[in-house]
């Protein structure tokens, strides 16, 4: 037997630093103190055994040893199922398994069955169990424990199981929210990346057709100065014709007609080509027009659009208040419950200790009046022996009157007894009376706390319709985003537009070059010409250039409205998630705190 005692206590010390053993079975090796201080030192430092079977031992006998094993089992917090039948655990076994109980809080299953734990073990148990939350099995049959007490501690059990329900019931929805706004806030993030990555892009497009433009404006420049070269060429060629004029003086009498015809038709093409210029200038007024009235029409869209994110912003602030209320109403709800549960629990403790002091005045009554009688017996006893032996010769009649004696005694005593019973049944119906009363008291707590979860749904459909309305300004932002797509769209078209007029002007500047190349005559006029078409390029490229800028400006204010915009829904958006997390901690946190939710479930 030592030999197997030394092997056991090996073994345990072996198993301090293992990490794989996850069930211990040791029944039936007669296990006393050694053993249970190396399982209390096994039990303090391994963190992996979940199961622990110590049937058929005798760790109960010595009080050393086990107080050293339940302060293992106290800093143990791996330790779900405990296995400890007839192991001889006294009521002082039970105390200390019972602190132990009160610090630990892994254990699940516990089996105390054919020990020798009685009445007080019993009560340090259900005392334990108010402080143990984790306990959902505690077996005691065979210890002489009072049916009052077992009754009480399945009580205990059920309010802990229902507990752990709950508990498990809230951490999911808890990771079932959390998971959903990770979603949504993934998928804004995403949303915004997009609106980032086309905006971007689009940029890239207006800065090539800026530059495309550009190239566009130099080639002209370039053309313009081609044309210039073959201006300065044709003033060459006029002062050599002209020196031949000066020559042929003598030929002019016989071509003056021919000057004149001449003349009559520089007029003629004069006149046409000032009405040409009439018609160019209207042309460039009504485009001004239609770009003053494009610029209006865009104006009045961004006040349009302010106007919208002012209000928006009002109804943003008015569901802040709303939520604000409800989180006072919450908190107010929740005091006032607390309060309730703390007045009833204060008013059951007097009512226990009055019966407990009546019992005890009563207990302590018959024990004085049982004591008195048996006083008196011994006494009247006493004096009928003495006067046995002094008076033999009356002995017959004073045993007659002994006889009486204890006739009287007896129904004196028998008396006493029924007025104990008859107490005895007015203390338990006054307690039932208590009782009841206490029910129905905790009857109205329930209805008061389901009042407050009835809140808290209200206070979560709230969150719900702040999130669809939070939907609701996402959806908002992407006509924003439409919108912003149509401007440019407009921009591009308006970019094409000048192209074309570019090229109409590049058309017209050739046939005025071909005009001038073969009308010779006409030189000085074509000159003023080609002057006021350039001035005119130069004030519709101007133009152009100030539009351009303008829609960028306006394009830059729109894209930052509608990231401050973002920056507010996703700030909206993690208040509310703050918020409902602390709605499901306020929530929790009373769940875990009332002791009465118990006896509500199981009405």
């Amino acid at each position: 037997m030592n030999y197997l005692r030394i092997c056991v206590k090996l073994l345990l010390h072996g198993l301090c630093s293992n990490t794989t053993v996850k069930s211990l079975d040791l029944k039936g090796n007669n296990l006393r103190t050694m053993g249970a201080e190396a399982l209390g030192k096994l039990l303090r430092q391994n963190k992996s055994i979940r199961s622990l079977i110590l049937e058929w031992n005798s760790l109960g006998v010595w009080e050393e040893g086990f107080s050293f094993f339940c302060q293992g089992l106290g800093a143990n917090n791996s330790l779900q199922r405990l296995d400890l039948r007839n192991n001889q655990i006294n009521h002082h076994g039970a105390g200390e398994l019972a602190m132990a109980l009160k610090r630990n809080a892994s254990l699940q299953e516990l089996d105390l069955r054919w020990n020798n734990i009685g009445l007080l073990g019993g009560r340090a148990l259900l005392n334990c169990l108010h402080s143990n939350k984790a306990l959902k099995r505690l077996e005691l049959a065979g210890n002489n424990v009072p049916s009052d007490i077992l009754k009480a501690v399945e009580q205990a059990l059920d309010h802990n199981q229902d507990r752990q329900t709950i508990l498990s019931e809230t951490q999911n929805r808890a990771c079932m929210l959390s998971k959903e706004i990770l979603n949504l806030k993934d998928e804004k993030t995403k949303q915004f990346l997009d609106l980032m990555d086309t905006i971007d892009k689009q940029r890239e497009e207006i800065a090539r057709s800026g530059r495309i433009s550009a190239g566009r404006v130099s080639q002209l420049q370039e053309a313009l100065k081609e044309q210039h070269s073959i201006m300065n060429s044709v003033k060459a060629k006029l002062q050599m014709t002209e020196a031949a004029l000066a020559l042929s003086e003598q030929k002019v009498h016989n071509l003056g007609e021919l000057l004149s015809a001449m003349k009559q038709e520089q007029a003629n093409m004069v006149e046409r080509h000032f009405a040409e210029l009439q018609q160019q200038k209207q042309e460039g007024a009504d485009r001004e027009g239609k770009l003053f009235r494009d610029l209006s029409a865009c104006s009045e869209k961004n006040l349009l659009l302010r106007n919208q994110v002012d209000e928006l912003e009002k109804k943003c602030k008015v569901q802040q208040d709303q939520l604000f209320q409800l989180k006072q109403d919450l908190t107010n709800t929740t005091a006032e419950l607390k309060l309730r549960a703390v007045q009833a629990e204060e008013r059951l403790e007097m009512e226990k200790r009055r019966l407990k002091q009546s019992l005890e005045d009563m207990e302590s009554l018959r024990l004085k009046e049982v004591d008195h009688m048996t006083q008196h017996m011994e006494a009247s006893e006493r004096s009928l022996q003495d006067r046995v032996q002094r008076l033999e010769a009356i002995r017959i009649a004073l045993e007659e009157e002994l006889s009486q004696v204890k006739a009287a005694a007896l129904t004196e005593r028998g008396h006493a007894e029924e007025e104990l019973i008859k107490v005895r049944n007015q203390a338990r119906l006054d307690e039932q009376q208590r009782l009841e009363h206490l029910q129905e008291k905790l009857r109205l707590m329930t209805e008061s706390r389901d009042e407050a979860q009835n809140c808290c749904l209200k206070q979560k459909q709230m969150v719900s319709e702040a999130q669809a309305k939070a939907s609701q300004l996402s959806l908002h932002a992407d006509g924003l985003r439409r919108r912003i797509e149509e401007l440019q769209q407009d921009l591009n078209s308006k970019e094409q537009e000048k192209v074309t007029e570019v090229n109409k002007v590049k058309v017209e500047l050739q046939e005025q070059i071909g005009h001038l190349q073969a009308e010779r005559t006409a030189q000085e006029g074509l000159r003023e010409k080609i002057a006021a078409l350039e001035r005119q390029l130069k004030v519709l490229s101007s133009n152009h250039r100030e539009a351009l800028l303008d829609k960028e400006g306006e394009i830059s204010v729109l894209l930052e409205k509608l990231r401050m915009k973002e920056a507010d829904i996703s700030r909206m958006r993690e208040e509310e998630a703050q918020r409902a997390n602390l709605l499901q901690n306020a929530i929790m946190a009373y769940v875990q705190g009332s002791p009465l939710r118990t006896h509500s479930s199981r009405k």
